[in-house]
């Protein structure tokens, strides 16, 4: 291992036992006593941190209090339900699937979405496929702008930049599969007096990676200061799956595999936790370069996302605003 990469390491180590110990004891006293509830929901996609949240609560409650759904949709990576379905068998976990597909057809949620895309691609139709990403941070220039990757059903694609309208009408219309997901974990919350746990690590809530009323509505969030890597750190020390821990991250939310780097973050993972962490500490673009192993030009337009994501997440964990504050006597 080179000295940065052992040094950047080293910025993020985490005692993963004591953070156990921490965050479990802390679901307790948030479900059982600031809630009242009776145990958590979890919306399990066979991802790294709903896996993880799942663990530590089933650490924290007992596997008997913590109840797991799967939400599959007709995007859906086939992968998502069989890992879901792998971590809930390892924590000997009640588990539910919950196929959102007619919620979002009834929503016209696919439709819409085709709608917006034939705006850049008129010949997207029946059997094509898509997703929409951002370019390379490091090599781009200028403001990044959205593009939409297309593949026909003979498996050919191109990629055609998104108007402002495009995509808000794809990210509009993809948004109703958050919702929809969120409105079924509260179902079963209702029904068994649980709270639902949100699943968000520090990156993901720090930069707003996260829909206002979707994945961005719960009860706690008990891996929302951990970093990227941090979370991988605790996976390991939990025992969760291999394959779990293997598994790239994605969005699972588009027709084609889509990375959440190509789709929001647009650096791999691994530096964007240490630019977050860089800028969280007060360090300077020379001072970070080195552990990245970027220049430092890089690192600063690194920061300037990051600052411009910040303040765009303000809206969405804003709280609904009052005209006048009220109080109870």
């Amino acid at each position: 291992m080179s000295a940065p990469a052992a040094l950047s390491m080293d910025l993020l180590r985490l005692d993963a036992a004591a953070e156990c110990s921490r965050i479990t004891g802390a679901i307790r006293q948030i479900v059982f006593h600031e809630l009242k509830r009776k145990g958590a929901v979890v919306g399990v996609s066979g991802g790294i941190d709903s896996t993880v949240v799942a663990f530590l609560c089933a650490r924290a409650l007992g596997p008997e209090r913590v109840f797991a759904l799967f939400l599959p949709e007709e995007d859906s990576s086939p992968d998502s339900l069989r890992l879901g379905r792998l971590v809930a068998e390892s924590l000997r976990i009640r588990s539910a699937v919950e196929d959102v597909g007619p919620l979002l057809r009834a929503a016209r949620c696919y439709e819409r979405r085709d709608d917006a895309i034939r705006l850049a691609a008129p010949e997207y139709g029946a059997g094509y496929k898509s997703k929409i990403v951002l370019p390379d941070l490091l090599h781009a220039s200028g403001y990044p702008i959205f593009s939409v990757v297309v593949q026909t059903p003979a498996g050919d694609t191109r990629t055609v930049r998104l108007s402002m309208a495009a995509y808000l009408g794809v990210v509009a219309a993809t948004n109703f599969k958050q919702r929809a997901r969120k409105m079924m974990e509260y179902h079963y919350a209702d029904l068994l007096q649980y709270a639902v746990a949100g699943t968000p690590n520090r990156l993901e809530y720090d930069q707003g990676f996260f829909v206002k009323n979707g994945d961005g509505a719960a009860d706690f969030k008990p891996i929302a200061h951990l970093y990227k890597s941090q979370v991988y750190r605790l996976a390991e020390y939990l025992g969760v799956p291999e394959e779990v821990r293997r598994r790239k991250p994605t969005t699972d939310t588009y027709s084609l595999e889509q990375s959440q780097e190509e789709f929001y973050f647009t650096l791999p993972l691994e530096k964007m936790d240490l630019c977050l962490y860089g800028i969280d500490h007060g360090m300077t673009a020379g001072e970070l370069a080195a552990l990245v192993e970027m220049k430092p030009e890089q690192v600063e337009r690194v920061f300037g996302m990051i600052r411009s994501k910040r303040r765009m997440a303000r809206y969405l964990h804003a709280q609904p605003m009052l005209v006048q504050e009220v109080s109870a006597r």
